[in-house]
Protein backbone atom coordinates (compact mmCIF):
# COMPACT_ATOMS: atom_id res chain seq x y z
CA UNK A 1 0.00 0.00 0.00
CA UNK A 2 1.11 3.27 -1.20
CA UNK A 3 2.08 5.80 1.85
CA UNK A 4 -0.10 8.17 0.54
CA UNK A 5 -2.95 6.05 0.72
CA UNK A 6 -2.11 4.87 4.11
CA UNK A 7 -2.16 8.26 5.77
CA UNK A 8 -5.10 8.76 3.93
CA UNK A 9 -6.96 5.57 5.24
CA UNK A 10 -5.51 6.28 8.54
CA UNK A 11 -7.04 9.86 8.89
CA UNK A 12 -10.35 8.76 7.80
CA UNK A 13 -10.52 5.81 10.20
CA UNK A 14 -9.30 8.30 12.69
CA UNK A 15 -12.00 10.75 12.24
CA UNK A 16 -14.60 8.34 12.12
CA UNK A 17 -13.20 7.17 16.00
CA UNK A 18 -12.98 10.59 17.03
CA UNK A 19 -16.39 11.90 16.03
CA UNK A 20 -17.77 9.13 17.87
CA UNK A 21 -16.07 10.14 21.11
CA UNK A 22 -16.82 12.29 23.71
CA UNK A 23 -14.22 14.79 24.38
CA UNK A 24 -13.34 17.18 27.24
CA UNK A 25 -15.15 20.78 27.18
CA UNK A 26 -12.07 22.32 26.40
CA UNK A 27 -11.86 21.86 22.30
CA UNK A 28 -8.02 23.43 22.11
CA UNK A 29 -6.55 20.68 24.03
CA UNK A 30 -6.91 16.53 22.67
CA UNK A 31 -7.47 14.87 26.15
CA UNK A 32 -10.28 12.28 26.57
CA UNK A 33 -13.49 12.46 28.19
CA UNK A 34 -12.00 12.64 31.96
CA UNK A 35 -9.52 15.29 30.53
CA UNK A 36 -6.31 13.72 30.49
CA UNK A 37 -4.08 14.69 28.15
CA UNK A 38 -1.55 12.59 26.76
CA UNK A 39 -3.11 9.12 27.34
CA UNK A 40 -1.64 9.81 30.84
CA UNK A 41 2.07 10.14 29.33
CA UNK A 42 4.60 12.12 30.74
CA UNK A 43 5.02 15.38 29.30
CA UNK A 44 8.55 16.05 30.76
CA UNK A 45 9.85 12.67 30.10
CA UNK A 46 10.29 13.12 26.29
CA UNK A 47 12.90 15.78 27.09
CA UNK A 48 14.91 15.06 30.12
CA UNK A 49 14.62 10.95 29.24
CA UNK A 50 14.39 11.30 25.22
CA UNK A 51 11.72 8.97 25.72
CA UNK A 52 7.72 9.11 26.78
CA UNK A 53 7.00 7.64 30.05
CA UNK A 54 3.40 6.99 31.59
CA UNK A 55 2.54 8.67 34.22
CA UNK A 56 0.56 8.05 37.53
CA UNK A 57 -2.65 9.80 39.08
CA UNK A 58 -0.25 10.76 42.02
CA UNK A 59 1.57 13.40 40.15
CA UNK A 60 -0.63 15.42 38.08
CA UNK A 61 -0.83 19.16 37.20
CA UNK A 62 -3.71 20.91 35.11
CA UNK A 63 -2.94 22.91 31.82
CA UNK A 64 -5.33 24.37 29.53
CA UNK A 65 -8.06 22.54 30.78
CA UNK A 66 -6.60 19.33 30.61
CA UNK A 67 -4.98 17.12 33.39
CA UNK A 68 -1.68 15.46 32.83
CA UNK A 69 -0.01 12.81 34.54
CA UNK A 70 3.81 12.41 35.43
CA UNK A 71 6.21 9.74 36.51
CA UNK A 72 7.65 11.47 38.99
CA UNK A 73 7.11 14.25 41.67
CA UNK A 74 10.80 16.39 39.95
CA UNK A 75 8.55 15.74 36.14
CA UNK A 76 5.34 17.58 37.41
CA UNK A 77 7.36 20.51 39.17
CA UNK A 78 9.07 21.14 36.20
CA UNK A 79 6.05 20.87 34.23
CA UNK A 80 4.23 23.76 36.20
CA UNK A 81 7.32 25.65 36.30
CA UNK A 82 7.01 26.03 32.54
CA UNK A 83 3.79 24.02 30.98
CA UNK A 84 4.13 25.63 27.92
CA UNK A 85 8.15 24.56 27.24
CA UNK A 86 7.04 20.75 28.03
CA UNK A 87 3.23 20.33 26.62
CA UNK A 88 3.02 19.24 23.22
CA UNK A 89 2.08 21.84 19.98
CA UNK A 90 -1.42 22.22 18.66
CA UNK A 91 -2.87 21.18 22.01
CA UNK A 92 -1.69 17.54 22.02
CA UNK A 93 -3.57 16.93 18.56
CA UNK A 94 -1.43 15.05 15.54
CA UNK A 95 0.72 17.94 14.28
CA UNK A 96 0.29 16.30 10.36
CA UNK A 97 -2.97 16.53 10.98
CA UNK A 98 -3.01 19.93 11.91
CA UNK A 99 -0.84 20.61 8.74
CA UNK A 100 -4.12 19.59 6.58
CA UNK A 101 -6.59 21.51 9.06
CA UNK A 102 -7.64 18.21 10.96
CA UNK A 103 -7.62 17.34 14.72
CA UNK A 104 -6.74 13.96 14.85
CA UNK A 105 -5.85 11.80 18.19
CA UNK A 106 -2.41 10.97 18.74
CA UNK A 107 -0.09 7.62 19.63
CA UNK A 108 2.44 9.05 22.59
CA UNK A 109 4.82 6.79 21.13
CA UNK A 110 4.70 9.02 17.80
CA UNK A 111 6.59 11.79 18.77
CA UNK A 112 9.57 14.11 17.75
CA UNK A 113 11.12 17.58 19.39
CA UNK A 114 12.68 20.12 17.22
CA UNK A 115 13.41 23.42 18.60
CA UNK A 116 12.63 22.58 22.46
CA UNK A 117 8.64 21.66 21.11
CA UNK A 118 7.34 18.66 21.49
CA UNK A 119 4.87 17.33 18.48
CA UNK A 120 2.56 14.00 18.49
CA UNK A 121 1.72 11.94 15.56
CA UNK A 122 -1.39 9.75 15.09
CA UNK A 123 1.11 7.02 14.44
CA UNK A 124 4.01 6.09 13.36
CA UNK A 125 2.96 5.98 10.07
CA UNK A 126 2.07 8.94 9.81
CA UNK A 127 5.25 10.77 11.67
CA UNK A 128 7.39 9.03 8.68
CA UNK A 129 5.51 11.43 6.51
CA UNK A 130 6.06 14.62 9.07
CA UNK A 131 9.53 13.89 9.37
CA UNK A 132 10.14 13.96 5.37
CA UNK A 133 9.46 17.96 5.84
CA UNK A 134 9.57 19.22 9.68
CA UNK A 135 10.29 22.69 9.24
CA UNK A 136 7.35 23.22 6.22
CA UNK A 137 4.78 21.14 8.01
CA UNK A 138 5.83 23.48 11.40
CA UNK A 139 5.38 26.23 9.46
CA UNK A 140 2.15 25.08 7.59
CA UNK A 141 0.33 23.61 10.93
CA UNK A 142 1.09 27.43 12.57
CA UNK A 143 -0.49 29.05 10.49
CA UNK A 144 -3.40 26.55 10.16
CA UNK A 145 -3.60 26.11 14.26
CA UNK A 146 -4.94 29.61 14.41
CA UNK A 147 -7.70 28.82 12.08
CA UNK A 148 -8.58 25.69 13.96
CA UNK A 149 -7.94 25.49 17.51
CA UNK A 150 -11.07 26.40 18.91
CA UNK A 151 -13.33 24.84 16.11
CA UNK A 152 -14.22 21.49 16.47
CA UNK A 153 -14.34 18.10 14.07
CA UNK A 154 -17.45 19.05 13.29
CA UNK A 155 -16.78 22.57 12.43
CA UNK A 156 -13.66 21.97 10.96
CA UNK A 157 -15.10 19.63 8.52
CA UNK A 158 -17.84 22.24 7.23
CA UNK A 159 -15.45 24.73 6.73
CA UNK A 160 -12.21 22.37 5.07
CA UNK A 161 -13.95 19.67 3.37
Amino acid sequence: MKLATLIKSTFTTSALLMSSLTFAANIEVNANGNDLAIKGYDAVSYFTKGAPAKGTDNFTAAYNGAIYQFSSADNRDLFKSEPSKYAPQYGGYCAFGVTMHKKFDTDPMAWHIRGDKLYLNLNKDVQKKWVTDIPGYIETAQTNWTDIKGLTTEQIEKVYD
